[in-house]
């Protein structure tokens, strides 16, 4: 985890579950109506299709028969391969270093975005990586401020989401930092 000394990082991180990664993600200055089921729906899709494809589910997929591994493998490859194409016609979020949690996130940016601590805003996200399909989430700019390495640091607050989504929302964070710690301990070289 980065060290960022900024009263914004303790505001939306401290005391509550978050994950540093990078994603495709962007911030417009200004409200937006949103669409809060459309983003509860597409999280909770995303849930039980990563759910069933777990790295934890190994083991009940080795019983599985086969053919049932192989369409599962094909399942993967397809969905792949529909997400490439829909990615070279669609509007790509741009990757972005970002820290998250249920109350919002910190991202990096490559300017400043102008935006004034209190301005309301739409944070635009794609929360599965193989899937090109992003959600919008209503948020209030906290701070923002030079990262030191060239770029800009923008804190942003999430607005009172319905609780289906809030819900939602922090069960993909929960997966997300999950798969975290399991890449870390795969990392790490065996004692043995």
């Amino acid at each position: 985890m980065t060290d960022i000394l900024h009263a914004a990082e303790s505001q939306l991180f401290d005391d509550t579950l978050s994950t540093e990664l990078a994603m495709p993600v962007a911030f417009r200055v200004g409200s937006a109506p949103g669409r809060p089921a459309a983003a509860e729906a597409l999280l909770r899709s995303l849930a039980q299709v990563e759910d069933l494809r777990s790295d934890d589910s190994h083991e009940e997929r080795g019983e599985l028969p086969l053919i049932v591994q192989r369409m599962d493998a094909k399942l993967d490859l397809m969905l792949a391969l529909l997400g490439r194409l829909a990615r070279q016609h669609g509007d790509d979020l741009p990757l972005r270093p970002v820290r998250w949690s249920r109350r919002g996130m910190r991202l990096e940016t490559g300017a400043r975005s102008g935006a004034q601590p209190g301005a309301a805003g739409v944070l635009c996200l794609q929360p599965g990586e193989w899937l090109p399909e992003a959600i919008e989430l209503p948020v209030t700019v906290v701070a923002e401020a030079a990262s030191g390495t060239g770029g800009c640091f923008l804190w942003l607050r999430f607005d009172a989401l319905d609780p289906g989504l809030e819900a939602a929302l922090e069960r993909h964070l929960f997966r997300l930092h999950r798969r975290q710690i399991a890449e870390a301990r795969r990392a790490r070289p065996d004692p043995a």
